[in-house]
């Protein structure tokens, strides 16, 4: 058991260093957005490359920053009966999602955009817009990394779940 929770300590560890960089980002969009307003409002013109990055940025901190939001359980979560349920069962229900629904979702979107990242990259893919971002497969690669981090916490998350099944179990024979 104490194997799988250094396993654990170990996933939360990568996401929340990559989380806590991946927070930069967001002050270099606010920069970059600022700027561009600037630029746009105060002498009329504003750059394709600008704009192409603005939304790269975003993407990277939503897609880089999916397992740290997971870690903190700040994603998404349909939330009927979840909030009413013990600790036990809301470890179930991580548990059995997580198997179920999370780690293969991860591993057929992590195998589908590697093969379009990697086509991207031998052609060179760039921007089709004159002025544009010249290297358009780094977002394509920031899906398959951001997804592969999120699928890391997933599995952090269904070890975690298990070892706290255990412990309620232990606890219930006692």
């Amino acid at each position: 058991m104490q194997g799988l929770q250094k396993i654990v300590d170990g996933i939360n560890r990568i996401n929340e260093r990559i989380g806590r960089a991946v927070s930069w980002l967001t002050t270099g969009l606010v920069v970059l957005v600022v700027t561009d307003v600037i630029f746009r409002y105060l002498f009329n013109t504003t750059k394709a490359w600008t704009i192409e990055l603005e939304w790269h940025l975003f993407a990277l901190i939503f897609l880089l920053g999916s397992g740290y939001a997971f870690k903190h359980d700040r994603h998404v979560r349909v939330d009927l009966f979840y909030s009413r349920f013990g600790k036990r069962d809301q470890a179930m229900v991580n548990l059995v999602g997580g198997l179920i629904f999370l780690v293969p979702w991860c591993i057929l979107v992590i195998y589908s955009s590697w093969g379009y990242a990697m086509q991207s990259f031998r052609i060179g893919e760039g921007s089709p817009d004159p002025g544009g971002l010249p290297a358009l497969y780094v977002i394509k690669f920031g899906i398959t990394v951001g997804v592969f981090l999120l699928l890391l916490q997933g599995i952090a998350n269904i070890l975690q779940s298990y070892l706290e099944i255990k412990e309620a179990s232990s606890e219930t024979t006692e």
